[in-house]
């Protein structure tokens, strides 16, 4: 896991009070990142226009423009002339090496975007707008300096935002970077060292990027055992059992020893799958939501009663029965659109879809605050996991997920997982990785997934 935090000016305060580093040393530090990953990547003299703000972004820029000097043809664009010191300085040092200075912006081989950092709080004038519009019409390699220019210090965006192919941030990673809305405009994210290690720089936090390395499969080490060993899942169907079969697949192909679906009717289910009208007495994990429709309350009531691990999807959000059993150790799944029903009848937020998307830290923070036993799993474009205080977010996921039948998967994973023995957290964090990885494993079209591909893309992991 690496952190995240959602301001960074503290530790840059605390890099230069308590270890004795100046403002310019961290700015240089930064160009010197910047500079790092360019001359990596790409052909000595390979044409770079730097696009610079009067900020100490902008500085940033310049003092790049400075490291590549005679390594590349580097142009420099400046919309206004700095307004800082360090920033006056950073031009003084360019201008006295002869750095090319350019009027207009044109095709290079790379951009460089040093207009807006994270201290952008309002609206864009009409020549900003432009320019950025612009820089993203043009078809070169977009690199944002720290943040895209466009996007706040929410994460949300201002009018209109510049498209990075990668972000390099300064010393640590932002939460602004990792918002639904960002995804589409960050690119891929690199953090750049601003002269002190992660473990020096970085302070405590609630937040954290979940790694690949975060992933722990299934995976089954003794030898001694049968099908019992490995749990028991119920999958609960209500009127529509496409969505249980789905869920019932998955959790067994993700290494449940026994899945069950649990109706009240007779089903025609996979020959694998056992069926049931009833919870199995050795049940050791229970899903229950997924295509539930209109489902008898005083059974519902019964099953969510047991003391059993549960994970709860779909429909069930809309339930307002849901609210008496918040107060346990269970996993709640929810969709952009279930979680602000979810919202409602937990008389927390009465809230758009928009609305929840511009905050979506915000309102998990407050949801989980209040119930702090709840393990939450806020699906999206970055997959937001929380329990108590603290946030996990998954940046694996991708548009090849956004179909039917994914969800179903998800659960059927997680509760896969809490009937063979794992934590609520952890189950959740590891369902959701294995879940997102085998999506961006598979290599067909982004728009022909189907559940029975990322199932088998799931058994590869």
């Amino acid at each position: 896991m690496k952190k995240i935090f959602d301001e960074v000016r503290s530790l840059d305060k605390r890099a230069i009070e308590e270890f004795h580093l100046t403002e310019d040393i961290l700015m240089e530090n930064a160009s010197l990142g910047l500079k790092n990953y360019i001359t990596k990547k790409f052909k000595k003299n390979s044409s770079i226009l730097i696009v610079c703000g009067s900020g100490n972004n902008g500085a940033d820029g310049i003092s790049l423009a400075r490291l590549l000097q005679n390594k590349f043809e580097v142009s420099l664009y400046l919309v206004n002339e700095p307004k800082t010191e360090i920033g006056k300085l950073q031009l003084k040092r360019a201008k006295s090496i002869n750095v090319n200075f350019v009027n207009e912006i044109f095709q290079a081989d790379i951009i460089v975007d040093c207009l807006f950092g994270t201290g952008l709080n309002k609206e864009l004038d009409e020549d900003s707008l432009f320019l950025i519009n612009s820089l993203n019409n043009l078809n070169s390699f977009k690199i944002a300096c720290d943040i895209p220019s466009g996007l706040n210090s929410l994460g949300q965006v201002i009018q209109t935002a510049f498209k990075a192919d990668i972000t390099i941030t300064m010393g640590a990673l932002k939460t602004a970077l990792l918002t639904d809305i960002a995804k589409d405009f960050v690119g891929k994210i690199k953090v750049a060292n601003l002269g002190l290690s992660e473990d020096i720089f970085q302070i405590e936090t609630n937040k954290y990027l979940l790694q690949k390395s975060d992933l722990k499969l299934p995976l089954r080490d003794i030898q001694n055992s049968h099908k019992g060993t490995f749990g028991h899942v119920n999958i609960v169907s209500g009127e529509k059992i496409g969505a249980s079969i789905i869920a019932s697949q998955a959790s067994f192909a993700f290494g449940a020893g026994l899945v069950t679906i649990v109706s009240q009717n007779e089903k025609n289910i996979p020959c694998h799958i056992m069926q049931s009208k009833s919870i199995s007495e050795n049940c050791t994990a229970i899903a229950l939501g997924m295509g539930l429709g209109e489902f008898e309350a005083i059974k519902l009531e019964e099953i969510l009663k047991l003391n059993i691990p549960k994970v709860l999807d779909a429909d069930i959000f809309y339930n307002p029965l849901i609210v008496k059993y918040l107060n346990e150790n269970i996993v709640l799944t929810p969709h952009p659109k279930e979680f602000i029903s979810l919202l409602k009848l937990t008389n927390i937020a009465d809230i758009s879809i928009e609305e929840l998307q511009d905050n979506r830290f915000l309102y998990v923070e407050k949801f989980c605050k209040i119930y702090p036993k709840v393990t939450l799993l806020l699906k999206g474009a970055n997959v937001i996991i929380s329990q108590n205080k603290n946030m996990y977010i998954n940046t694996f996921g991708s548009q090849k997920l956004s179909k039917g039948g994914s969800g179903d998967i998800l659960t059927g994973l997680i509760s896969s997982l809490l009937a063979q023995g794992y934590k609520t957290l952890e189950a959740t964090i590891c369902g959701s990785l294995a879940h997102a990885l085998a999506s961006k494993n598979y290599k067909k079209n982004n728009y022909s997934l189907t559940p029975k591909d990322l199932i088998k893309e799931i058994k590869k992991l």
